[in-house]
């Protein structure tokens, strides 16, 4: 059956009153650009100062968009995820790290999120970046076509081995690995790398992701390649499918260096790209895998709709759709409700380490048209139905 979005019983079954009220208050904070600005601007004070901020953090803002700072804690959260239905995506949430020992000693921590991963039930996923084990500068130059120095052509091969023992351990223990998409400027060794790491583990199941910016006016025509390549290699395509995270930041570099913007001229060409997107894989399920990963309730509706029409099972291995944790409840409970696959993006981590996502989670609510209202006339709704106000 189609979902219902807004069913708001079966949205926020999981959240107590206390919970939905302190939703409620964060929403309404983050739907004033001035607030949350000053908010920011607040906590990166405090924290550079190290003034005792980190339990209000926790609380509040944290606790709404995180799972935990550890996996231990985050199991807590999945746990109670699984009684509806629901599973995650661990996202070790740590960034900013750009030394060899850094990206040396994260591998491990992905490594033990694997194996953890692999003695739950309902953890389907971990989320990579390669930013995360890679120098930017690297990326940048091996994107550009420019020759490696021998110490930087050492230093890439560093790189596609961290990658190479995570993807190697997931394969092993049947967890899938979303590479999540980077800048357009470094975007192609990441690419490169993904289409690697999918040749080499893909075999009967999709296990490596690679990301489709479909905000990028290049990244349908990109997907139909990897499709291309995928099957003429004779191993399965795992394509997430998203809108896009870099707009701004992307627009403003084109300018500033003079090339055209890699990005959409509107909403709609976005829209459009990305349901042709979701057609394009839901019409070529024996040769890969897609990860729908949304927050628009017409491309959910969209591909539920098309799935019933051609008589895909909801819970086929084939399909995911996923939102972020502690958003979209509306859309991610309601599907998991009729039987489709969902996994909530669960980062993870030290507070003080995951304060730049949080920050892009309350930029996010605070620029994207109509989030913040959707989500607190759906917790109003909640509210009133619980006669809390």
């Amino acid at each position: 059956m189609l979902p219902q979005f807004d069913d708001t019983q079966v949205a926020f079954e999981y959240k107590s009153n206390s919970d939905l009220k302190r939703a409620r208050f964060l929403f309404s904070s983050m739907g004033s650009p001035t607030l949350t600005a000053l908010g920011m601007r607040f906590t990166k004070v405090a924290m550079a100062l190290g003034l005792p901020i980190k339990g209000l953090i926790k609380k509040t803002i944290f606790s709404q968009f995180c799972g935990g700072e550890s996996i231990e804690e985050a199991a807590g959260t999945a746990n109670m995820l699984a009684k509806y239905g629901i599973g995650i995506i661990l996202d070790y949430g740590v960034e900013g790290k750009a030394s060899e020992d850094d990206f040396d000693k994260a591998v491990p921590e992905f490594i033990k999120a694997i194996k953890y991963a692999a003695s739950q039930k309902n953890i389907p996923f971990i989320s990579i970046k390669i930013t995360g084990f890679a120098r930017f500068a690297l990326l940048e130059k091996l994107h550009s076509g420019e020759p490696l120095t021998q110490s930087e052509a050492e230093e890439w091969e560093r790189v596609k081995s961290r990658i190479d023992k995570i993807c190697n351990e997931a394969y092993r223990s049947n967890i899938m690995v979303l590479v999540d998409a980077e800048e357009s400027w470094v975007q192609k060794p990441v690419d490169d790398l993904s289409d690697l790491m999918m040749e080499k583990y893909n075999i009967k199941k999709a296990i490596i992701f690679n990301t489709f910016q479909l905000y990028r006016h290049d990244r349908l025509d990109f997907l139909k390649v990897s499709y291309d390549r995928a099957v003429a290699k004779n191993y399965l395509l795992g394509a997430k499918l998203v809108r896009g995270a870099y707009m701004e930041k992307e627009r403003n570099r084109a300018v500033a260096n003079g090339y055209p913007s890699p990005i959409q001229p509107n909403k709609e060409s976005t829209d459009k790209d990305y349901d042709a997107a979701v057609d394009f894989c839901l019409q070529r399920l024996d040769h890969l895998a897609v990860f729908i990963g949304t927050h628009n309730e017409k491309s959910c509706l969209r591909a539920a709709q098309y799935m019933i029409d051609h008589k895909i099972p909801s819970n086929t291995e084939r399909v995911y759709f996923s939102q972020l944790y502690g958003m979209s409840d509306n859309i991610s409970f309601n599907l998991a409700h009729e039987g489709y696959h969902v996994a909530k993006y669960l980062p993870y981590g030290p507070v003080k380490d995951v304060i730049p996502y949080l920050m892009r989670r309350a930029q996010e609510n605070t620029s994207v048209a109509g989030q913040t209202g959707r989500e607190l006339s759906l917790i109003n709704k909640e509210m009133k139905r619980r006669a809390l106000l």
